[in-house]
């Protein structure tokens, strides 16, 4: 099959964990289970096929390097899992935009990028050929969102939104891509095995089983910058909106929920622990209370589900669909076009790949 060319949108612990798969995963024999993989063969594409040919910050530390060196510059954190031979792809510098924080920028050690050329993107997007943009900007990124996503239309990409910023899910810019003739994925990404979908799972059994759900609560630890970005809550309101749906959206009745806060613990690192509670009743009204310790490296398990999305986004320029996709992204998001239980989605998602679905 021919290769799939994936420019990043940030060099962060999240495109660590996903750089250092493709190395770690490149020998994975298919027709086989594999411990860490949802498809070895995702429609033809096989892991090793994607290849790195561009990559995006505003750390001036990792601008200039070759993006096998990058991923492992502080404050990145992610475990190092697997050897990245040197990749020939020098980090280019990017707009800020609303990328980044105030309190956030001696963290991500930013650049002046005062004289920067916006038109500088799409002009490396196209001179590298590019066929797939993945975002993985710090939540609360509106502006940079999209401006990336439009980046991508410019520059003839398909995009894959990992972020909290509605793009495939909103009507708006998924009749641009339609019109641009592109396809679009999002938004913000579900864990392989991580917090939401372990609630959406905890909810419907409830439901499933006859239960009501009275109340359920989410809380989530973490040290690396991703929890630090998430400590100014101006910066969470669509990532409240996405979680908080994502597990709302089972339930046929008004559900008492919270998610969040989202907290800061620094000697965490890549670690994220998760506590989550429902409450409820089952036969008789009796009460039911289940409490829930989640502990992952965060990074690896968002991972587990881009490496998946970035050859659905391959798939969707082949097959010529324009728009926003509707089967992967309902398995893969928190806030994607269309919310399903998750099993009805992995079924579209095998019947997408195989052909079955037309998104």
């Amino acid at each position: 099959m021919p290769e799939i060319r994936v420019a990043l949108v940030g060099v962060g612990n999240s495109a660590s964990a996903l750089i250092q798969g493709t190395q770690y995963y490149k020998d994975a024999k298919e027709n086989t289970t594999v411990p860490g993989l949802m498809h070895v063969n995702y429609g033809g594409y096989h892991i090793r096929d994607i290849r790195f040919v561009a990559a995006f910050e505003v750390n001036k530390d990792k601008i200039g390097k070759d993006l096998s060196e990058a991923i492992f510059t502080k404050p990145n954190c992610c475990v190092k899992f697997a050897d990245v031979p040197h990749l020939g792809v020098k980090v280019s510098p990017a707009p800020i935009l609303d990328g980044v924080a105030e309190h956030m920028r001696q963290t991500f050690n930013v650049y002046d990028d005062s004289g920067y050329d916006k038109a500088n993107v799409v002009k490396v997007l196209k001179e590298v050929k590019a066929q797939v943009l993945v975002n993985y900007l710090p939540v609360g990124s509106r502006d940079a969102t999209r401006f990336y996503a439009q980046c991508a239309m410019d520059a003839g990409c398909a995009f894959v939104n990992c972020m909290p910023e509605f793009i495939g899910s909103n009507p708006e810019w998924a009749k641009k891509f339609e019109t641009a003739g592109l396809p679009v994925l999002g938004d913000d990404i579900k864990s392989q095995v991580g917090a939401t979908i372990l609630h959406r799972s905890l909810v419907r059994l409830c439901l499933d089983r006859g239960a009501i759900v009275d109340e359920t609560y989410q809380l989530n630890l973490g040290g690396d910058t991703d929890f630090l970005n998430m400590t100014v809550e101006d910066r969470l309101k669509t990532k409240r909106i996405s979680k908080t749906e994502a597990v709302t959206s089972l339930v046929p009745y008004d559900l008492p929920t919270r998610i969040g806060p989202s907290d800061y613990v620094g000697f965490l690192q890549n670690k994220k622990i998760c506590y989550i509670s429902l409450k409820g009743r089952k036969f008789g009204d009796r009460p039911i209370n289940i409490s829930v310790k989640l502990e992952v490296e965060d990074s690896p398990n968002s991972a587990g589900v881009v490496i998946d999305l970035i050859r659905a986004a391959k798939i969707a320029l082949d097959r010529k669909i324009a728009g926003t996709l509707l089967s992967m992204p309902s398995y893969a998001f928190k806030h994607p076009p269309i919310q399903v239980p998750d099993p009805e989605a992995r079924q579209w998602t095998e019947d997408w790949i195989a052909g079955k679905r037309e998104r």
